[in-house]
């Protein structure tokens, strides 16, 4: 039978006790990232709820008026190019409120949707912070600048859809008619959530050079699977574009797939290069 070591289990117990001191520390200070995330996005809210006179009728609204920036700069392209249909002169349809506390909800959720849009940076910031002690020195300077590039790419992505996508589909959608008995009676929650989703949706969707990055970081996506896959992608893109362009003809659809096409060949290089830096590693480490 083994002689019971009592120095030596206490000795175990006491790195088991500080293993989980330092798991009890990890999660403290993630709260403490958390804490500071919601704070920030809490004070934009504030400023959002502040000026939501300016926040409501310039923004959320905007895309549903026809002196919106985009339909006046479609009704010039059509001008110039002579192209009939391309100008937006009416959007068929209503703003509804269908519940007691609509009204207040949704400038509470309009509120809150714009501090996410506008603390995004700083929700980067906070994951980087906590992430960076994990990290090894060559991993930290892979990952330098990530908050910059990410925070570039979700603006432009941000401003893509809500000056693109937003008022193309919202133009689609309004004229969109089976019947003339029918009328487009649509509620403010339904309109929020279209413009708020878009939006956002196309912020998150430029991040694919980012997620590329990353994916070729652990060695699951390559050059050589994009550019087989390419064929896919470019259907996949063109489709998505012609269903949310008002009309059927190639400039339009081109306007809106655009951007696509240049974030996927984006990603590819991003890729090829997280590849080449791989392959350089791993020929000076056999040589040395």
């Amino acid at each position: 039978m083994p002689e019971y070591n009592f120095f030596e289990s206490l000795k175990n117990k006491s790195k088991s006790v500080e293993a989980e001191m330092s798991f009890f520390e990890h999660l403290e200070v993630l709260r403490w990232h958390i804490i500071r995330a919601v704070i920030a996005v809490a004070i934009f809210a504030i400023v959002a709820f502040s000026f939501y006179d300016f926040l409501f009728s310039q923004v959320i609204m905007g895309p549903k008026n026809t002196d919106f920036w985009t339909y006046r700069m479609m009704c010039k392209a059509g001008e110039a190019l002579n192209l009939e249909g391309f100008c937006v002169d009416n959007i068929p349809m209503n703003i509804i409120n269908t519940e007691m506390a609509g009204q207040f909800m949704m400038q509470i959720n309009s509120s809150l949707l714009m501090a996410l849009a506008l603390g995004f940076p700083y929700l980067l910031f906070e994951i980087w912070l906590f992430v960076k002690p994990a990290l090894t020195e060559v991993e930290r300077q892979s990952a330098r600048g990530f908050v910059f590039y990410a925070t570039i790419l979700f603006v432009l992505g941000m401003l893509f859809g809500y000056f693109i996508v937003v008022p193309l589909s919202i133009n689609f959608l309004a004229n969109v008619s089976l019947s003339v008995e029918i009328t487009n009676q649509i509620t403010i929650n339904s309109y929020l959530t279209t413009v708020a989703t878009l939006s956002l949706g196309c912020g998150l969707i430029f991040q694919l050079p980012i997620v590329v990055f990353v994916l070729s970081k652990v060695g699951i996506m390559t050059p050589a699977f994009m550019k087989a896959s390419r064929r896919y992608a470019i259907v996949v893109i063109l489709i998505i574009a012609a269903i949310i362009t008002p009309t059927a003809d190639v400039i339009t659809m081109l306007t809106v797939s655009a951007p696509m096409f240049v974030l996927y060949e984006l990603s590819i290089i991003v890729s090829g290069k997280v590849q080449k830096a791989k392959e350089r590693q791993q020929k000076e480490f056999f040589e040395n």
